[in-house]
């Protein structure tokens, strides 16, 4: 059973999908496997912040009864997954990894995961973070590391760090991650998995608790692109309940893979391979572009010099935004109360000192600077106006290109501990934080590895709703790096 159970934890969700559908495997069993392999990897890995075990098995023998009695059921039923501890589960444990919420029971679930339940997908848990969402390393969790599968000595990346690393040691078939600035992207590229950012409002942000609400996306972390495209199929879609969602023609994001790349217009802006990027990461990211030159397509260096102001804008727009969401903490209505107050003051001040870790007050501080009286005009008003530069900038990029590709992250993942320095730590976006300021789409996917033997992440970058085209020259790169031809 245990060979039989290690099988199944290394399935992708398109290979466990099909077994499911033809009878092969249980959900039951599926359920079982990931939940043995939790058992013995997460207290290592870290991964998960609560788990149902129960609740997931009860789904299972649902879906299983279902599948029994002749139903046909969508392609992720039975299909066990991981939910990052941002995103909102009705009657379950949803921390974002803060002592602020240590205790806080979801009371209705987050759209995003009532589109996975509709399709039969089983929960296993709730995913590990940076607390708010607010890093890059996953190292500012209230409660525990996170720790990279591929080298346990080194972070995973962040914010989505338990997504990524639950998904690289087969803790689970796919995970929702969110990605303000790269927090889906950064650590998918540091653990050698798939990460996808939509486009801003493809998927419904309901039930997200908020970091940066203009910013802020929901995205599945994946083994594989088809996977991917599979997770967004079931996620995506216009939601009454987000005013900020869209409504938007594609249906299928599977229909494109399998399509030649040759004729694809791909550009490489140098500002991306400039100082700071290591040669390692440089050389395999510039390997993918040969791939795409030898497949047929047109690769050309041009120039994006707006993105050298996209990371000074990013933590302007972002803290703000975070100060006044992150205000509804008070100690009052719900959250961390202080037992030390004498006074409505002394309540907030002491609730919020101590349930707020060091990186969540930073942030909320910054925000707060930036927003006061005397300094509006002078950073966040402009940092607006950075942003529709760099949006524009985008826009006529995209109507020379097709694509753009990118180094991930500037390095691979590196030791804990060792990014002590926030700005160097915030530096770490550089590659990342420019696609969130212009709301469109880019996937991250491995392309290789440095001479330690840790992933290094390329990123494609598409115009708004060109998560097809994502797709499809994605997947090509992926048959490219295992030498199968880009066909299905």
């Amino acid at each position: 059973m245990k060979k039989y159970a290690e099988d199944i934890i290394k399935m992708t969700v398109r290979e466990l999908s099909a077994r499911l559908s033809e009878g092969e495997i249980s959900a039951a069993e599926a359920v079982t496997a990931y939940t043995r392999r939790m058992e013995e990897a997460d207290g290592e890995i870290g991964a998960y912040l609560t788990v149902t075990p129960q609740t997931a098995l009860k789904r299972a023998g649902e879906i299983d009864s279902r599948r029994a009695a002749g139903e046909k059921l969508p392609p992720l039923a039975g299909v066990p997954a991981g939910i990052k501890d941002n995103i909102c589960t009705k009657g379950v444990r949803t921390t974002c990894a803060s002592r602020m919420l240590d205790n806080f029971i979801a009371p209705y679930s987050a759209t995003v995961v009532t589109r996975l339940e509709e399709e039969g997908c089983i929960t296993l848990g709730k995913l590990n973070m940076d607390e708010f969402a607010m890093g890059s390393s996953n190292e500012n969790s209230a409660y525990k590391l996170v720790k990279n599968p591929v080298n346990p000595e080194r972070v995973p990346g962040g914010s989505s760090g338990g997504a990524a690393a639950a998904v690289a040691a087969n803790e689970a078939a796919f995970a929702l991650g969110s990605d303000t600035g790269g927090s889906i992207r950064q650590p998918a590229s540091f653990c050698g998995v798939v990460g996808m950012k939509p486009t801003y409002g493809t998927v419904s942000r309901y039930g997200l608790i908020a970091f940066a609400s203009s910013l802020d996306q929901i995205g599945p972390l994946t083994r594989t692109v088809y996977d991917s495209a599979m997770v967004m199929n079931a996620i995506c879609g216009c939601d009454k309940l987000d005013s900020t969602s869209v409504r938007h023609s594609v249906t299928d994001f599977t229909a494109d893979i399998g399509r030649e790349v040759k004729g694809l217009k791909i550009a490489l802006p140098k500002e991306f391979f400039g100082e700071g990027i290591s040669p390692q990461v440089k050389k395999c990211v510039l390997d993918a572009a040969k791939f795409y030159e030898s497949e047929g397509a047109e690769v050309d260096e041009i120039s994006l010099e707006s993105l050298k102001t996209a990371l000074p804008a990013y933590y302007v727009i972002s803290s703000a935004e975070a100060s006044s969401n992150l205000a509804r903490f008070d100690g009052i209505r719900y959250g961390y109360r202080s037992a030390e107050f004498d006074g409505i003051e002394e309540l907030y001040k002491n609730s919020r000192s101590e349930g707020f870790g060091r990186e969540v007050k930073r942030r909320i501080m910054l925000g707060t600077y930036v927003l006061s009286a005397g300094y509006y005009d002078a950073y966040y008003k402009k940092a607006l106006q950075v942003r529709t530069l760099i949006m524009r900038d985008f826009e006529e990029t995209f109507k020379r290109c097709d694509i753009i590709l990118s180094p991930t992250a500037p390095t691979t993942a590196y030791k804990f501990g060792e990014k002590s320095d926030p700005m160097e730590m915030y530096l770490g976006d550089v590659c990342t934080v420019p696609v969130s300021i212009a709301g469109v789409p880019a996937i991250s996917l491995p392309c290789g590895a440095d001479s330690d033997g840790l992933p290094v992440g390329v990123q494609l970058i598409s115009a708004a709703f060109g998560e097809p085209l994502l797709y499809r020259t994605a997947y090509a790169l992926e048959c490219g790096m295992k030498g199968t031809g880009a066909g299905i």
